[in-house]
C-alpha cells in the first residue's frame, strides 16, 4: 500500500459511522492516525478501536458540533494525544425534512448550527496552528444538493450551499500558507441518514439518478484521500461531485 498519508494526523468529525467512518477508515489504510469527533461516545470508541489494527494511532473525543466551547475542547484534546491536526474533515451532520411552509424556525436553525456553522467552528480551531506550521487540509462534506435543491429540504440544500461559498472562501485566505480548503458534494449515500428519509423520497431520487441506486460510503472515501494527499495539492477551493450522475458539473 501506498500510505499516502503516513506521518499526518486527521481529525474527522463525525467520524464514527457513515461517510465519516468510511473517510477515517481510508485515512487509517494510507497511514494516517486519526481522531474522531463525534457526540455517540460508543460508536467513536468502537471507531477507534478498528482503526487500531491498521497500525495507526487512534483517539475519540466528543462534542456536540454546534457548541463553540465543546468543539474548541474537543480539538484541543484530540491535539493533545496526538500532537497536531494536519487534515480535518468537516462531515458531522442531520438531516429533516418540511416544506418551507411548514418549518419552524427551530428546524431551520438547527440545520444551519449542524451542518454549516459547526465547519466554520472546527475550522477556526485548527486553522490558526496549520498556518504557522504552513500546512494543512480542510475536506469539506457537502451535498449535491447544494447544486440543484430539493423539496422539502431547503434548509439542507442552504446549508450545503453555505459550504461550498465557505470552502471558496477560505481557500483564497489560506492557500499561500500552504492550505487547500476543498468541498466534496456526494450524491445519496447508503448511511442512516438516508435510511431516515421518507420511501416516497428516496424512491423518486434513484429513479432521478443515471447509476439507478444510491451510493456507498466506500465509493466518496478515496475522493477524500485524494484532497488530503499530496497528490491534491493542486485542489483549491474546488468542489469534487461523485453522485452518481444526479447533477453532471
Amino acid at each position: 500500500m501506498a500510505q499516502r498519508l503516513k506521518g499526518k494526523t486527521a481529525l474527522v468529525t463525525g467520524g464514527a459511522q457513515g461517510i465519516g467512518g468510511a473517510i477515517a477508515t481510508a485515512f487509517a489504510k494510507e497511514g494516517a492516525d486519526v481522531a474522531i469527533l463525534d457526540f455517540e461516545n460508543k460508536k467513536a470508541l468502537g471507531k477507534v478501536r478498528e482503526l487500531e489494527q491498521y497500525g495507526v494511532n487512534s483517539v475519540a473525543v466528543f462534542a456536540d458540533v454546534r457548541e463553540e466551547s465543546q468543539v474548541i475542547a474537543a480539538i484541543e484534546s484530540a491535539r493533545a494525544q496526538l500532537n497536531q491536526i494536519d487534515i480535518l474533515v468537516n462531515n458531522a451532520g442531520i438531516n429533516t425534512t418540511s416544506s418551507v411552509v411548514e418549518m419552524t424556525t427551530e428546524m431551520w436553525n438547527e440545520m444551519i448550527a449542524t451542518n454549516l456553522t459547526s465547519a466554520f467552528l472546527c475550522t477556526r480551531a485548527v486553522l490558526k496552528q496549520m498556518i504557522e506550521r504552513k500546512f494543512g487540509r480542510i475536506i469539506n462534506i457537502s451535498s449535491q444538493l447544494a447544486h440543484k435543491g430539493s423539496a422539502e429540504l431547503a434548509h439542507y440544500a442552504a446549508a450545503k450551499a453555505g459550504i461550498i461559498g465557505f470552502t471558496k472562501s477560505l481557500a483564497y485566505e489560506v492557500a499561500a500558507h500552504g492550505i487547500t480548503s476543498n468541498a466534496i458534494c456526494p450524491g445519496p449515500i447508503d448511511t442512516e441518514l438516508l435510511a431516515k428519509m421518507p420511501e416516497e423520497w428516496k424512491k423518486q431520487k434513484f429513479s432521478e439518478l443515471p447509476i439507478g441506486r444510491a451510493g456507498h460510503v466506500n465509493e466518496i472515501a478515496p475522493t477524500a484521500v485524494l484532497l488530503a494527499s499530496d497528490e491534491g495539492a493542486y485542489y483549491v477551493g474546488a468542489t469534487l461531485n461523485p453522485n452518481g450522475g444526479d447533477v453532471m458539473i
